[in-house]
């Protein structure tokens, strides 16, 4: 028989079911009061008013009222631990990653020494006002010349652009500019309208160094036909493109997103803890993995603190997750108002239990370094990167920072993906076999298996992707941006 149910760590005070439980069956030696969904919690003692719920090993809650042993733990009766302000010390642990051994890629290099995993013909608007014109190229250079001999033609639309102060300015320009020089890119068209307040000029001015052969640049107002103008262009750029060939390379080279969505009660113990394991084999392997969704550290970031390398790095750790507090409380919204009802539905009960299921797809390696909103991860290893947990906005911030591909663990399923391979990882078999469509990869085997099984389908997943193997993301052709956006719009 499958197992029903699990108790993640020896200090837990509540299991949680595996499949649909029902009132008066008995699991982990108690006998259930109460029916309960699969995810959810449930009390392996009494728990008296006010004591702490442990899941993971740590509080993620405490009670509300009494809880009777076999009783339903969630939001009727548990409340979240947190407060607005917390005081944090640095209390080292030590990390220390096995040994494993290394694998080999297919990727290309780019002259300025990076490695791209695709090599793709982007369009990138400045402005929103031509989305339509960035469509109409797009749709006119494939018609006319197609795609064969690089691996696609994507134009990433957005609202941006223009009518946007400060911050928001900025970082749409940011954004915009990191994506032109991303190595999935064999060549980008930067398309403007020109009259917008991201200006070509200024663009051009802090985009850094490019190569001409392969970015290029169109301003809609300044010629008398830019769809013309702008297949010309594209035809110069995949002209370069055309010579571009696969290589093998050290899966050091890589650089890996971690982001989850519509998370649930198998979230921590299946995709993110196998994710975590993926994590520190990449670091392990002399590559790099990268963390967001700030607000999804909130009440488990002391147990990443302590894990960062020294006191510098802990000083930015503590600064990424207050910065983002401070954001919250500018704009009047609680710090803790998380999970999202689907989170719930699935089992998850207060911000703790969401955040320490979450942050374990960091693994168990150091902290190298924390990555703010104008850098690249540069650092090998582990790094923390500024952002919110939107999925849209994480995977942009995750590619347009320097990585690869995304792995996206999804208890709910969601179809989206980003600019960069977005490997979509369930957390159970029934959406696997549900949604086959949006899911690369079942995690929810690992309770039918053991997690060294499911961690080399997932290493060999990745080496396949980084390789030429479409996502399934890509396959659908939802390649996808969204820019955070914090400020007034005028």
């Amino acid at each position: 028989m499958a197992k029903q149910t699990i108790k993640i760590n020896a200090l837990d005070n509540v299991a949680v079911a595996l499949t649909d439980l029902m009132q008066g069956e008995e699991h982990e030696g108690v006998k259930l009061i109460n029916d309960v969904v699969k995810g959810h919690k449930f009390a392996l003692c009494d728990i008296a008013e006010g004591e702490q719920i442990i899941k993971y090993g740590n509080p993620i809650a405490r009670a509300a009222a009494d809880i009777p042993a076999g009783a339903h733990v969630h939001t009727h009766n548990a409340v979240t631990n947190l407060s607005e302000n917390l005081e944090y010390a640095y209390n080292k642990v030590p990390t220390r990653l096995a040994e494993v051994e290394p694998r080999k890629v297919k990727v290309y290099r780019r002259a300025n020494g990076e490695v791209g995993i695709r090599n793709e013909l982007w369009i990138i608007p400045t402005v929103g006002c031509v989305n339509g014109q960035a469509k109409l190229i797009l749709e006119t250079f494939k018609n006319r010349f197609g795609t064969k001999g690089f691996d696609g033609v994507y134009a990433y639309t957005h609202p941006y652009g223009c009518s946007q102060l400060g911050d928001d300015h900025e970082r749409t320009k940011l954004i915009l500019q990191k994506m032109v020089r991303h190595p999935n890119a064999g060549g980008v068209l930067v398309l403007g309208l020109g009259c917008e307040n991201n200006q070509m000029s200024a663009f051009r001015d802090t985009l850094g160094a490019v190569e001409h052969s392969r970015v290029k640049f169109l301003v809609c107002q300044e010629t008398e036909d830019e769809i013309e103008a702008g297949v010309q262009l594209l035809k110069q750029i995949s002209d370069v493109m055309q010579l571009d060939t696969r290589e093998e390379a050290d899966i050091s080279c890589l650089k890996i997103g971690l982001k989850c969505g519509g998370s649930d009660g198998l979230s921590g113990i299946t995709a993110n803890p196998l994710v975590g394991r993926f994590s520190d084999y990449i670091v392990a392997a002399g590559g790099t993995s990268v963390l967001t969704e700030v607000p999804e550290m909130f009440g488990a970031e002391q147990l990443l603190m302590n894990r960062a390398k020294d006191e510098e790095t802990f000083d930015k750790v503590v600064k990424l997750i207050n910065d983002f507090k401070d954001y919250f409380r500018r704009n009047g919204q609680a710090v803790y108002e998380n999970p999202s009802p689907g989170n719930k539905a699935g089992g998850i009960t207060t911000l703790e239990d969401k955040s320490l299921g979450c942050t374990q797809k960091s693994g168990s390696g150091p902290v190298e370094d924390v990555v703010f909103d104008d850098c690249y991860v540069t650092q090998k290893g582990l790094n923390l990167l500024n952002g919110p947990g939107n999925d849209m906005c994480a995977v942009t911030n995750l590619a347009a920072a320097g990585c690869h591909l995304v792995l996206f663990t999804t208890g709910r399923g969601t179809p989206f993906g980003g600019f960069v391979p977005t490997i979509k990882i369930a957390t159970n078999t029934e959406l696997a076999n549900k949604k086959s469509n949006w899911i690369d990869f079942n995690a929810g085997a690992v309770l039918d298996t053991d997690f060294d099984v499911q961690l080399e389908k997932l290493i060999d997943l990745v080496v396949a992707v980084a390789g030429g193997k479409l996502a399934k993301n890509e396959i659908n052709h939802t390649k996808e941006i969204a820019i955070f956006k914090t400020g007034v719009t005028l």
